[in-house]
């Protein structure tokens, strides 16, 4: 890489790290209040840095994803404020955010167009919001499918590809548009453990280039202390933080981190706070049923 080059990717670095700070406080969610009265999320209060890696872990059905869609505008919030860079998504007034492209959404299921190429699906947004000409956002979606090592596939279309690939070309789509949060919801979760290594080191080599802030739900904890510069530990439902976990290990990461005492014990130490919590959605549930 030429000087010009890596200064240019350095002010690129330092441009992004400077947005995409979320805040979330005092947010409660009830799903149906006239009629079941479900609370999902109760009081929860989260501030996440520019360009930080926020991993959500918790019980199953504790709320996690319901924060997520609250952020994303898929769903309204019934109490506090939810703000990204200091602007009101959704709160007193406006329960229920925009969408919009400064955030976006990768599911556990995939979500490209099987009838279009990989490289045509990652250059459908820009062209369907009007940001870039066909010709634009087809050749930036070539080499952005090149840097994250697609170039080879970028004609294929997702079923020629194996589900590590589309994944990949799904983040690729996710980040075209230069959003300032990329919200995951257990995309890794029905992959092996190979493929799934595989893509954490496509997902933080993505990260190191772009410093985009990301929202991660998972239940693998490892996967979270790899991954992720901070860990949230949610309460079983109503969603609340119980703890956090500060992974202070450094940038850029590999696989050799992971036989590291340091890793481990951070593994435990979020285990612990996650089991407690899985043993009282389990014993509530138990209660439901008798």
């Amino acid at each position: 890489m030429n000087t010009a080059s890596a200064q240019a990717n350095s002010t690129s670095s330092a441009d992004a790290a400077t947005k995409g700070a979320i805040s979330i406080r005092n947010v409660t969610k009830i799903y149906d209040p006239d009629g079941v009265n479900v609370l999902a999320v109760e009081d929860c209060s989260i501030e996440i840095a520019p360009g930080e890696v926020c991993m959500i872990v918790g019980p199953s059905g504790c709320g996690k994803t319901t924060l997520l869609n609250a952020i994303a505008g898929f769903h309204s919030i019934t109490s506090g404020q939810i703000d990204l860079d200091g602007e009101m998504l959704c709160g007193p007034g406006k329960p229920l955010a925009d969408q919009g492209a400064d955030r976006v959404v990768v599911f556990q299921n995939g979500a490209l167009f099987p009838w279009k190429t990989l490289a045509d699906n990652v250059a459908y947004g820009p062209i369907v919001q009007g940001t870039m000409t066909k010709a634009e956002a087809y050749g930036k979606a070539v080499d952005m499918l090149a840097e994250a090592g697609l170039s080879g596939v970028a004609g294929k279309y997702p079923g020629e590809v194996s589900s590590g690939m589309a994944r990949r070309a799904e983040i690729v789509r996710a980040l075209i548009n230069d959003p300032k949060v990329l919200l995951l919801d257990e995309p890794y979760r029905a992959m092996d453990a190979l493929t799934k290594s595989i893509m954490h080191e496509s997902l933080l080599e993505v990260y190191d280039r772009t410093k985009v802030t990301i929202f991660f739900i998972t239940h693998d904890l490892e996967e979270a202390i790899f991954l992720g510069d901070r860990v949230i530990v949610m309460t079983t439902r109503p969603a609340r933080t119980k703890k956090i976990v500060d992974v202070k290990i450094e940038r850029p990461r590999d696989y050799r981190l992971l036989s590291s005492e340091e890793f481990r014990v951070l593994v435990e130490e979020t285990k612990g706070a996650v089991h407690e919590e899985a043993v009282k959605a389990f014993e509530a549930g138990e209660r439901e049923l008798a």
